[in-house]
């Protein structure tokens, strides 16, 4: 029996494995998400790589009695129980910088499209044939005010190209680097003052305790009127009904999600609903508020896909290699735990 196995493979990320083919004869692989469905077919395995559609729960640990490492092949790792982990010494590993100017192009490509409304000009021409401007007038970037919630390695590359839009750039972080911000040209606020004065608002934080809805019903409102929020990290650093209240009451300009809170349940809603379980209200509430924004001429969703590109994809599979690698030879790298 071999000893590692990769879910959620797909044909892409197959073909850039066939190019490792020793590290290949060593694995198996499966399209499927490792579930608490199917986990008893995999109990004997040490290693498993898995992207975020692989909910790692305590219940589907605690099957997987001979595991050692876990080689999530993201950067997030919310989809996995932490403290099973170290309480079970189970090391995991993380793929920290596949692309991070990947992400911030996507940022920029949701932030015309919401702002300069081109999804709206293209749907009219496309559905209708008009090509009228009206209810088409955008803004421009030029001389606004960027509010960057996360100066990592994502939230840096966004600086980088909002000063090739001229646009002054603010920025909240835990750990501030005045020597980065020097560099950079920008400057450290707290978040307060972020949200009061940034025209435009961009996530690149992780989701966790800490930064668990950090935008919030409390806090929502105190962002400067007419703002538009980017969201291209994770969906649970927002409050959903926050945003939906504050954008139905024309408070905000709009938003571009990439990530929903509870997006998970948003897309196996059908199976839910099909076996009949019973929703707890709140989550009901943030995936009614999900639908709605689906529908709402100032808001862009798409589906998870900052990362999608041929080069991260790439990166992201070969530094996962490594990552199993070096585990293997008791040198693990890029551990989150």
């Amino acid at each position: 029996m071999k000893k590692i196995i990769f879910f959620e493979l797909t044909e892409q990320e197959k073909r850039i494995l066939e190019k490792y083919p020793d590290f290949l004869e060593l694995i198996d692989f499966t399209q499927e998400k490792l579930s608490l469905e199917n986990v008893n077919q995999y109990v004997d395995y040490e290693v498993v790589s898995v992207f975020i559609g692989s909910q790692l729960s305590q219940e589907v640990l605690k099957q997987l009695k001979n595991l050692k490492l876990i080689a999530t092949r993201s950067t997030g790792f919310d989809h996995i129980d932490l403290n099973y982990c170290k309480d079970n010494n189970i090391l995991i590993s993380n793929v920290p910088d596949y692309g991070e100017h990947t992400v911030a192009e996507y940022t920029f490509a949701l932030l015309l499209c919401l702002i300069r409304k081109v999804y709206n000009a293209y749907h009219q021409v496309r559905e209708t044939g008009s090509f009228s401007l009206e209810g088409l007038q955008g803004r421009e970037l030029y001389g606004k005010v960027l509010g960057v919630i996360g100066v990592g390695k994502i939230g840096r590359e966004v600086i980088k190209i909002a000063k090739g839009f001229s646009m002054k750039v603010i920025a909240y972080d835990k750990y501030p680097q005045e020597e980065l911000a020097k560099q950079l040209g920008f400057e450290y606020v707290d978040l307060e003052n972020l949200l009061s004065v940034s025209d435009v608002i961009s996530l690149h934080v992780p989701h966790n305790k800490e930064t668990h809805h950090l935008i919030n019903k409390d806090n929502i409102f105190k962002t400067k009127p007419g703002c538009y929020i980017i969201n291209t990290a994770r969906g649970g650093i927002i409050e959903t009904q926050a945003l939906y209240e504050a954008i139905k009451n024309n408070h905000l300009g709009g938003a571009a999600l990439d990530v929903l809170e509870e997006e998970g349940d948003l897309k196996e809603e059908q199976r839910m609903l099909m076996e009949k379980q019973d929703i707890p209200s709140e989550k009901l509430k943030i995936l009614l508020a999900n639908h709605v924004f689906i529908d709402l001429d100032n808001v862009i969703v798409s589906p998870h896909n900052a990362f999608n590109t041929q080069e991260a994809l790439a990166n992201i599979v070969i530094k996962t290699i490594e990552n199993i690698k070096q585990f293997q030879i008791s040198k693990p790298i890029n551990l989150i735990n």
